[in-house]
């Protein structure tokens, strides 16, 4: 749904997350994750018998509405913001495109890559980059959909294209971004990661395939890890968790075990009465108490580790 056929609804503009029945959620979830489409999502919704409500604006209000949720603007004077393409050998094209944020003044700075959820480089994740920005990070959100054209402007289309992405090299172009960053010429050559949903597992993935030349990652609601490469990992984990997110949370009674066999310092977060994507302040999933403070955590995190 666009802005403009929300403004005919102003109605579910001003739901707020403890006004959305959990059936909402859970069907929300599931369109994000590309189970059903937007027809169905609505559909389905629509059907919620809702005591005081409607399940239809309920499924409504938790579209993003992306030009309310920016913090940082891109003119902001504590940063410099541009577009940077690198190459990416073995990935989908050869090449990548990505949203690079330094702070005022010569550097060199730490650098963290923050990586989008399963819809392309969305103007949320490029806030969070600017964010990490302010707090003196080089940041890099690379767009894993430039290889086919990037992201398209909508979060439909856009998790359609990377569904349609082989995944793999996905995988090595968002690889290839992290190596770019750590070695960019303003960087001091600490990296971190920090990612979300699909992101959040891109990071514990990262973990294991820098190795060494990660230091630090903090993943928000993203599956765990592959148990067998955990060994590899070396980089402090600060992991973020929803309550209600039984799906990423069944990954990481084994992925906490592997971590502790292999030495691994690590903290799970999970934090009380959160949906899924509570980080993202585009929609009422947002949960402001614990986005702020799962937000300072990270940056405490990374300016402890990446100094």
């Amino acid at each position: 749904m666009s802005a403009q056929q929300l403004s005919k609804h102003p109605e579910a503009q001003g739901i707020t997350q403890l006004e959305i029945d959990q059936r909402v959620f859970d069907l929300y979830d599931e369109y994000c994750h590309g189970r059903i489409d937007r027809r169905e999502f609505l559909s389905r919704a629509a059907s919620i018998a809702v005591l005081g409500g409607s399940g239809l604006l309920m499924a409504q209000a938790l579209l993003p509405r992306y030009a309310q949720a920016q913090t940082i603007s891109f003119t902001d004077q504590r940063i410099k913001a541009n577009y940077v393409s690198y190459a990416s050998p073995g990935g989908n094209s050869g090449s990548m495109r990505g949203y690079l944020v330094q702070p005022a003044g010569q550097g060199p700075f730490p650098a963290v890559l923050v990586v989008h959820e399963n819809r392309g480089l969305n103007p949320y994740i490029e806030d969070v980059a600017r964010r990490a920005a302010v707090e003196g990070f080089l940041a890099l959100a690379p767009d894993g959909l430039y290889p086919v054209g990037g992201y398209p402007g909508n979060d439909d289309d856009g998790r359609r294209l990377q569904t349609g992405l082989d995944q793999a090299k996905l995988r090595i172009d968002l690889l290839n971004s992290a190596r770019f960053l750590k070695t960019h010429k303003l960087s001091t050559g600490k990296l971190g990661a920090t990612g979300f949903c699909y992101g959040g597992g891109v990071v514990n993935y990262l973990a294991a395939a820098l190795g060494q030349d990660m230091h630090a990652g903090a993943p928000y609601y993203g599956v765990a890890a592959d148990t067998e490469s955990v060994a590899k990992i070396k980089a402090p984990l600060l992991c973020h968790l929803a309550e209600n997110d039984a799906r990423v949370n069944a990954t990481y009674p084994a992925f906490e075990s592997a971590l502790k066999a292999a030495g691994v310092p690590y903290q799970v977060h999970v934090y009380a009465g959160t949906q899924h994507g509570f980080h993202n302040n585009s929609t009422p999933r947002y949960n402001e108490a614990a986005a702020k403070l799962s937000w300072e955590r990270t940056i405490a995190h990374f300016k402890q580790h990446l100094a």
